[in-house]
């Protein structure tokens, strides 16, 4: 499914003048959070200009939502940093072998924990085995989303609301209980939220509360683990070309996915990942309870 991995960054526009945006070829998928080989075109992971340096050597990374798009980028660029990692995921599988193929040819290894975090014994089992087998836990990234657009909150089912809290914010509780006895100080927690966090989204209420939630979770732990000298950040992308976006909407508008940000695109999973991994090294030893915008200039 991978044959044609694309390896060159694609910055999304028709013309040299760079005024006409370029546009996703129309596609949907119907099972969330969505299998980034059935994508077209298939999100960029790495920048092949990068330079590794040793930020993370021998760190040892937990992400949740690790297999495709944002964590999949995080996943690779940590582990040219010399990371190694453990990656939860629901259930997409050939995603995530493939990305374990990655990371393990950068020379870095990499443990797979497919499974559905809303169980909370789950974040206890992975945090358990994996420092059974690294011995130490020293980041821990909360990735995993779902979103489900609505015109009306009278259209938000009760299940639905439910699900999407229980996806978006309860694992990220989940896991930082589990993982927080095993970290030491100067450990990273960075969590995902979004520009919805700040912006709002009208067909997105349910999905934009969550990501309010996480960013206000973000600053509280911030200031709860401060002493304990374990920082806690936050990423809020803005429209990135992952997975989740042909399972979230409908082909109309994949079309025009991103089109609407200052810059013209959506952003690339390559061009998100530099965040985190500022926000996970020591680099931002200093930076805590704070949110870096990754958006395309929309200014919130």
């Amino acid at each position: 499914m991978y044959d044609n991995y694309p390896t060159i960054p694609y910055f999304g526009y028709k013309d040299e003048n760079l005024k006409t945006p370029i546009t996703f070829p129309a596609q949907h998928q119907t099972i969330q959070p969505g299998m980034e080989y059935e994508m077209n075109p298939q999100p960029i992971l790495e920048n092949p200009n990068y330079n590794p340096s040793g930020k993370l050597k021998d760190k040892t990374v937990i992400i949740s939502g690790g297999d495709s798009g944002i964590g999949r980028a995080i996943s690779v660029l940590f582990a040219k940093e010399g990371a190694n990692l453990a990656i939860s995921y629901l259930n997409e599988q050939e995603d995530a072998e493939y990305t374990k193929k990655l990371v393990e040819d950068c020379g870095r290894r990499c443990i797979l924990f497919p499974g559905d975090l809303r169980d909370e014994n789950l974040s206890k089992y992975i945090a358990d085995n994996t420092m059974n087998l690294f011995g130490k836990i020293d980041i821990l990234i909360n990735n995993c989303g779902v979103q489900f657009p609505q015109n009306s909150i009278l259209d938000i089912s009760s299940a639905q609301l439910r699900d999407t809290f229980e996806t978006n914010i309860y694992t990220f509780f989940y896991l930082t209980k589990a993982v927080l006895p095993y970290l030491k100080p100067n450990s990273s927690i960075i969590n995902t939220t979004s520009i919805t966090a700040f912006a709002g989204k009208k067909n997105l209420i349910d999905y934009s509360a969550t990501k309010g939630a996480i960013m206000v979770f973000t600053k509280s732990l911030a200031l709860s683990l401060a002493d304990q000298k374990i920082r806690v950040n936050a990423v809020a992308p803005g429209p990135i070309w992952t997975p989740l976006i042909p399972s979230s909407f409908n082909e109309q508008e994949v079309e025009i996915f991103g089109t609407e940000t200052p810059l013209k695109r959506a952003g690339q999973p390559f061009e998100l990942a530099p965040a985190y991994l500022y926000l996970a090294s020591d680099d931002s030893r200093y930076v805590t309870g704070q949110v870096i915008h990754v958006n395309g200039g929309t200014i919130v």
